[in-house]
């Protein structure tokens, strides 16, 4: 895979160097010789999502209160949003990874395909401006609010199914595997009564997905 396929999918034209850039977690550029990595553009790029998107929102959701608002531009600019706009574009293959993070997965882990997803975007607004930039968001990002009530439930699943729960759900987590390889397990209690069970790579996905396997037993009960 190239950077001229990547660009291509993106639709816009980023300087070679600066898509690079980029692209280089700083666990690459650590094991490099301490070369430039891609967070000063991250922060770029948050904070020019960060006005589309609550440009969007203003815009086209005027019955919203400013709390509701809020939640709404939180979901759609949270990891696993970003992390699902990043996968359609297949960023994860591009990404200059150090060993480590290679070993463990880091192509597939959401927060580094969001963080990397905001590096490419300042990426473009320094290259093209913010006309390119919005084409971005507006490609990528923008559609999943179509459905924002299940853009806030896949964003943050635990919040929502604390707000759902007649009491507050308590999870129990435990680990099997070495420390570069663990393998973390929650089951969600309700009161005395486990609602769901599942695992992930971190005690923070493990939790997640619980909470998303409760969701579905909830709404399957209508």
């Amino acid at each position: 895979m190239t950077y001229q396929a990547l660009s291509k999918s993106l639709g816009v034209e980023i300087e070679p160097q600066l898509l690079e850039l980029a692209l280089t977690h700083r666990s690459y550029a650590y094991e490099n010789g301490r070369i430039p990595n891609n967070e000063r553009l991250e922060f770029l790029g948050d904070a020019v999502l960060g006005f589309l998107v609550t440009s969007y929102i203003h815009d086209h959701f005027t019955d919203l209160p400013e709390g509701e608002l809020t939640k709404l531009k939180n979901a759609v600019v949270s990891a696993t949003a970003l992390a699902e706009a990043a996968n359609k574009i297949e960023l994860g293959k591009f990404l200059r990874l150090g060993k480590g993070e290679e070993q463990t997965g880091g192509r597939h882990k959401a927060n580094l395909l969001a963080d990397a997803f905001e590096a490419i975007l300042g990426a473009v607004y320094i290259s093209q401006g913010i006309d390119a930039a919005k084409m971005m968001v507006d490609t990528l990002i923008i559609p999943m609010l179509a459905d924002p009530d299940s853009l806030r439930e896949n964003a943050d699943p635990k919040t929502t199914l604390q707000e759902l729960l007649p009491a507050l759900p308590r999870y129990e987590t435990t680990f099997e595997g070495p420390d570069h390889n663990r393998i973390f397990h929650s089951s969600l209690y309700v009161e005395d009564e486990e609602i769901a069970r599942a695992s992930g790579k971190s005690r923070k996905l493990a939790e997640t997905n619980a909470a998303i396997a409760a969701l579905a037993i909830l709404n399957s009960k209508g």
